[in-house]
């Protein structure tokens, strides 16, 4: 499987922070934003990565990231020129992924799971139809709601309803087979102009075939949309407070390298070794010599 991280949109509701850096690369607590969404599709297994952004901030999430060979990564990029709405990373993507299932995360979503490295390599076996995740929100009309039915089938999909009939939002993190990019070529624009990842949902949920499923998270779990000022301070404080409590880094990308078997022990202290001194440097280096 195939991964694609989508790092686009303008990062309107973070102006004026977003005014001359990419809201990817914005500091959650102790990392870019970026490293959070890199390491779900890393759980998940997954080592080719296309990442997705818009002209301006593509080159400093380029320089951020690299070709990812230190963390065992094949690193790919390209260019969304205008906002024109999820699906169409899918499109944007094509060649990539070689009509190969993939796996779709958005790049200011963070997602904290139980269990994430069983759920999210369960995942990535897919190999027909679309797998979404929901997880329950106060305010489920800012998102795109999934509707149950009593046997927790999935019954509709609704992009940001006025009166939602569930309070479980799909969160920014899709698993597709390998007909995800035809059938974003066959979208229609939504009335904002937008190929809507909704109606991609859609297609796949009105298929004779009954081919889309939705895993709800746990409560225990965590899942946010970092596109907002409070969004920030909220997982800023949260990750603090784990890492504190546990002498451990959420959202490390060289530890979950190392964890996954991407890496070796040497490579990461070789990594370690290459960059500032610093507490970041230094957990490197104790997980390198403890692995």
């Amino acid at each position: 499987m195939r991964g694609i991280l989508l790092a686009g949109g303008r990062g309107t509701r973070l102006y004026p922070a977003t005014k001359v850096l990419s809201k990817q690369v914005l500091p959650v607590y102790d990392k870019p934003m970026i490293y959070y969404p890199l390491t779900t599709l890393m759980l998940a297994g997954i080592q080719e990565i296309l990442v997705i952004s818009t002209p301006q901030d593509l080159p400093v999430i380029r320089s951020l990231l690299g070709d990812g060979n230190h963390l065992g990564l094949k690193l790919s990029y390209e260019v969304q020129s205008m906002p024109n709405g999820i699906a169409e990373a899918l499109i944007i993507g094509e060649q990539f992924l070689q009509r190969e299932p993939s796996a779709l995360v958005l790049g200011d979503n963070l997602h904290l799971m139980d269990r994430a490295r069983e759920i999210l390599g369960e995942a990535a076996k897919l190999q027909q139809g679309a797998l979404l995740f929901a997880h329950q929100v106060p305010d489920p009309s800012r998102f795109g709601v999934v509707t149950f039915n009593q046997d927790e089938q999935v019954i509709d999909i609704t992009e940001k309803p006025q009166q939602p009939l569930s309070d479980w939002a799909v969160t920014g993190l899709y698993f597709y087979d390998g007909s995800a990019s035809e059938r974003a070529k066959e979208l229609s624009p939504s009335k904002r102009g937008e190929l809507e990842i909704t109606d991609l949902n859609r297609s796949y949920l009105s298929d004779s075939k009954g081919l889309l499923s939705v895993r709800k998270m746990s409560r225990s779990s965590m899942w946010m949309d970092l596109g907002t000022p409070d969004a920030l301070h909220e997982a800023a404080s949260h990750i603090a407070r784990v890492q504190r409590l546990t002498g451990t880094k959420i959202g490390c990308i060289e530890e979950v390298a190392l964890r996954q078997g991407f890496i070796s022990a040497d490579q990461l202290r070789s990594h370690a070794a290459g960059l500032e001194s610093g507490e970041y440097s230094e957990y490197l280096s104790r997980l390198s010599t403890n692995a």
